[in-house]
């Protein structure tokens, strides 16, 4: 089926199929073209241009679009959206003052989580994560990593595992999954960290791999969670059976987590809310995208990645939404991107380029999605009449979608 968008506003991210991703200031660029055509061929895209070049073919469904724009649909690389139950009443205890730290300390948490997911069935999770994620769709996402995390124990980890390749299996948007059994220490494991280590590497790992379960592995890398030690000898051993890292670092403290993670070749760093110069110089000139949660900040009250920081020592920084249950329960990236330019400082252009094109470096997947590029999967959002792309992160708060289309399809 050929589907023809005509008198398109604006069309952005237009772009050949070498670059991968964008850094330093080469991110205030978003290439678009104005009263712009483009032609989409079953699920894939097959050309676009100004309307002076549009050669004029017979096509399925002609669409006019007069005053809107068409954008590549949201690549969103860290989320944890499959997990169970509530943490409401740990958002009333911080309105009370306590820290997330504290809330932890006394049970909440990732524990609570853990807690609640191991008396899920798997039926269960899929059909709430699925009911997530179709809402998802519904704002702009057309990619999503989803990571394990709130199991804690080798049935649990597999179960949430299970779900998050079941969802890869059956929904529309382009799934990555990731391992994150180093999320937290189980109340089982409080007093001997060695021995759920032991645990992830020699039983979950092996067994992960047996099933092809996960793209990538993860790890909390964090003080009273897992140490530079701990982070090293998970990576090392996820690298046998090639689980890529992308690794939580630097939320709370900087201790040496970026290194480490570039040291193994990481695919992202992501939160680095806290950052020094020698994680500067670490993240410069290596292959490791950068990502900013900013609604993980936005809800905790906590400090934003310094986006300006590393954009301007020419690092590449990616845009996730941190969905999750505890520290980010909101997946909208249109959000994500009013707050990256309200409370980071990044432009329009740089926050667009931070949720399309890097995003999808940052889930290894730039060869297929991220951009307009011919032959990549045409997953796309069309906007409401505006008069430019600037308005989507201005108007805060409100859609900015007319239609979404996933694998050349409109999504209902």
């Amino acid at each position: 089926m050929t589907i023809l968008f005509t008198h398109i506003k604006e069309l952005l991210q237009t772009r050949p199929q070498s670059e991968m991703r964008v850094m330093g200031r080469a991110m205030a660029d978003l290439p678009h073209i104005k009263n712009a055509f483009l032609r989409i061929q079953d699920d894939e895209i097959l050309d676009f241009g100004p309307m002076a070049d549009l050669v004029i073919q017979d096509s399925d469904q002609l669409i006019d679009v007069t005053g809107k724009l068409i954008l590549p649909a949201w690549c969103d690389s860290h989320s944890h959206v499959v997990y169970a139950g509530d943490r409401s009443q740990e958002f009333v205890d911080r309105l009370k003052g306590l820290s997330y730290e504290a809330i932890a300390a006394k049970g909440g948490g990732i524990l609570n989580s853990a807690e609640t997911l191991q008396q899920t069935s798997e039926a269960v999770l899929y059909t709430q994560a699925m009911e997530r994620i179709n809402a998802l769709i519904q704002l702009g996402t057309g990619a999503l990593e989803i990571k394990s995390g709130y199991g804690l124990s080798t049935e649990a980890e597999l179960k949430m595992l299970h779900v998050i390749k079941k969802i890869k299996d059956t929904s529309a948007v382009k799934i990555k999954a990731t391992f994150l059994g180093a999320h937290a220490i189980p109340k089982l494991y409080k007093t001997n960290k060695k021995e759920y280590i032991d645990l992830i590497i020699h039983t979950m790992l092996p067994e992960i791999d047996r099933q092809k379960l996960a793209d990538f592995v993860d790890v909390f890398c964090e003080k009273g969670y897992f140490s530079l030690e701990d982070t090293a000898h998970i990576l090392e051993a996820a690298a046998q059976y090639g689980l890529v890292p992308k690794v939580h670092v630097n939320q709370f403290n900087a201790f040496g987590g970026v290194g480490l993670a570039v040291k193994h070749k990481a695919l992202s760093v992501d939160h680095l809310e806290v950052v020094t110069e020698k994680d500067l110089e670490d993240l410069k000139n290596s292959d490791t995208m950068a990502v900013a949660l900013p609604g993980c900040s936005f809800f905790l009250g906590i400090p934003y990645t310094p986006a300006r920081q590393l954009i301007d020592a020419g690092i590449p920084v990616a845009l996730a939404s941190d969905f999750n249950p505890g520290s980010a329960p909101s997946g909208n990236m249109n959000f994500v991107v009013s707050l990256a330019c309200i409370k980071m400082n990044m432009t329009p252009e740089e926050a667009l380029n931070a949720t399309t094109l890097n995003g999808a470096y940052a889930m290894n997947i730039s060869e297929t999605h991220g951009s307009i590029t011919k032959g990549k999967k045409a997953n796309l959002i069309i906007t409401k009449n505006m008069t430019s792309y600037r308005q989507i992160p201005y108007h805060f708060g409100n859609s900015p979608i007319h239609k979404v289309m996933i694998n050349g399809a409109f999504v209902d």
